[in-house]
């Protein structure tokens, strides 16, 4: 009997061009990616001594063939939006004949579409790991292993962070709770992970700190929660005095985010003890300004209060708030891109995820959608900046695109103009109450010299300049903050222009191809005259598009190569198209031979 006792967890590559990545700001803080794998390196602690682990996270460096012959085993472990980089491993490993073993949201969610894998792990393994891996080394493990209940995770062991290269990241993470005692329609979270959350001991969180803490990690640390207040109390009288102490006797070395919900601004003692125990930023998922929208998706936790009182409330007690905002609902109407830009702006969130709204597998929204007959595919996993929904919305799809690209071109302009407004308001509103303090180490010193080096000389360069300037005097305390920003700002310019111009050349595209369909069907009723002058038009006609289509394909090359993929593909069909055309109209070889 074989036994696996070598085994390398893989972590695929997350596109760059998605807001999430944050992949344009990394040369300026000289890391390679933005956050670790943690539900791998959590998995890896499930393993017994005996075992020998590797790590490969692709987006920090490549998957090679050498690795894989190492490999008597693959776990790999993917979010929707890495599918693709997903099934390239799976099929390597299958090529190598390597056992798969694969698990994680992407997998859980959607296994019954996945091709190569040799064992689904699905859902939260804490209960069912030693029982698989027993089973797997017998050679009796079933294809499909699912949880069968929540696991009790308030003692659990540290993550095996000893496998991660800390230089290559920007953010170490950990995890607190799970679960969320809210129903939105389009979350999987509390359908997946439950509606009571469970969370890890104060004592469970403290030895994670010091594995992090010995192993030489300082600066920013991700509280992965999907709702890190879903128990507000525990989080209020044990959690974060635990915090408060060990940040003290430490010499507050972390500087902790997270997600939450809006209702944590109705409470002073929890804003108070977060900011005290260093944290800094807080994603919350606002969704719309639209009171209509959040009936429609079970926002209810949003409607009980005023959004922006809340948000200001927050970013007074020195904590930023990013946040998520979602169009296409089927109550949107053609005023919601003014309101959330209105929003956004009079908010002052300078990271404002816009998305269109995604119907992902397992939700409440795809089980309604699906029973309407109104699913048109699977849903790629990315809610940002991505121009297509995968279900039919009650607005024209078009209007819903042109409204969301208006959206992006306001709140990430060519200049920057309107995000540099945004960081300021939010300095000015956390002026009275700074960011929590922490020391300025060697890495963000170099970073400032590289944001002030480039990005003065930038298609934004002026409003940089104005937006530097105006905080080193009014803001002096909280300075670094604004470089932060400034850094930030690069990537969310970066995506959006690129993909407004991906948009641009995809409506070129089709507008060519539809001209040409226009004015050959003008032609073709004389075609079969055979006319020479005729013919002669027809050549010239297409000599025109396809050199149009030849300086489209350089627009193509003048973009950043992540963008590139999905555009070259269209091009590719339009070409295909327009040779189909020309054959579909029955204009003769001779007219084809003189266009090649």
């Amino acid at each position: 009997m074989q036994l696996y006792k070598n085994i390398l967890l893989v972590y695929p590559k997350v596109p760059k061009n998605t807001y999430w990545s944050f992949h344009y700001s990394m040369k300026f803080i000289g890391k390679k990616t933005a956050m670790p794998p943690l539900g791998l390196i959590t998995i890896a602690s499930f393993f017994p001594e005996n075992y020998h682990l590797r790590l490969v996270d692709m987006n920090i460096e490549e998957l090679r063939e050498v690795d894989l012959a190492w490999a008597d085993a693959v776990f790999i472990s993917a979010m929707l939006i890495q599918q693709e980089s997903f099934s390239e491993v799976v099929e390597r490993c299958n090529r190598m004949q390597i056992p798969v073993i694969a698990g994680g949201p992407y997998v859980t969610s959607s296994h019954e579409n996945i091709i190569g894998v040799d064992y689904y792990i699905l859902g939260e393994v804490e209960d069912t790991f030693q029982d698989f891996l027993q089973k797997f080394q017998k050679g009796t493990a079933p294809k499909v292993n699912s949880a069968k209940s929540y696991p009790d995770i308030s003692n659990s062991s540290p993550p095996r962070f000893d496998l991660l290269d800390f230089d290559a990241y920007c953010s170490m993470s950990i995890q607190y709770s799970r679960g969320c005692p809210f129903k939105c329609e389009f979350c999987d979270i509390w359908s997946v992970y439950g509606n009571k959350p469970r969370l890890k001991s104060a004592d469970s969180i403290v030895r994670e700190l010091d594995c992090l803490y010995s192993q030489g990690w300082r600066g920013a640390l991700f509280i992965v929660d999907d709702n890190f207040i879903g128990n507000k109390q525990r989080v209020k009288k044990e959690l974060l005095p635990t915090l408060i102490r060990w940040q003290k006797a430490h010499n507050h070395p972390f500087r902790f985010f997270t997600e939450a919900s809006v209702n944590m601004a109705e409470d002073d003692e929890l804003l108070v003890g977060m900011k005290q125990a260093g944290f800094n930023e807080v994603f919350i998922g606002i969704e719309s300004p639209s009171e209509k929208a959040l009936q429609e998706t079970g926002k209810s936790q949003n409607l009980r209060t005023n959004l922006q009182d809340s948000i200001q409330k927050i970013q007074n007690r020195g904590i930023e708030v990013m946040a998520g905002f979602i169009i296409g609902f089927d109550s949107d109407s053609p005023e919601i891109g003014l309101q959330q830009i209105r929003f956004i702006q009079d908010s002052g969130i300078p990271q404002a995820m816009v998305g269109l709204l995604e119907a992902l597998p397992g939700t409440k929204l795809y089980r309604r959608l699906l029973k309407e007959g109104r699913i048109l595919g699977s849903s790629k996993g990315n809610n940002t900046h991505h121009l297509q929904t995968n279900f039919k919305t009650r607005m024209s799809s078009e209007d819903l695109k042109n409204i969301y690209k208006r959206i992006l071109s306001n709140i990430y302009d060519k200049n920057l103009k309107n995000y540099f407004e945004r960081c300021n308001r939010l300095l000015d509103n956390v002026g009275e109450s700074p960011f929590f303090q922490r020391r300025i180490n060697l890495p963000e010193i170099k970073s400032f010299f590289r944001s002030i080096t480039q990005q003065p000389f930038t298609r934004y360069g002026f409003q940089y300049i104005k937006f530097i300037l105006r905080n080193a005097f009014i803001n002096r305390k909280i300075f670094g903050e604004a470089i932060r920003f400034a850094i930030i700002g690069h990537h969310f310019h970066t995506i959006t222009q690129e993909t407004l111009k991906v948009e641009r050349i995809i409506s070129e595209l089709e507008k060519l191809y539809q001209n040409l369909k226009t004015q050959l069907n003008r032609q073709s009723t004389i075609v079969l005259a055979n006319s020479k002058e005729t013919m002669q038009n027809i050549v010239e006609l297409l000599q025109k598009k396809i050199k149009k289509l030849d300086q489209l394909s350089a627009k193509v090359e003048n973009l950043n190569e992540e963008f590139r993929g999905d555009i070259k593909i269209r091009i590719n069909e339009i070409d295909q198209k327009i040779k189909d055309l020309v054959s579909s109209i029955a204009i003769n070889t001779r007219v084809e031979n003189r266009i090649q």
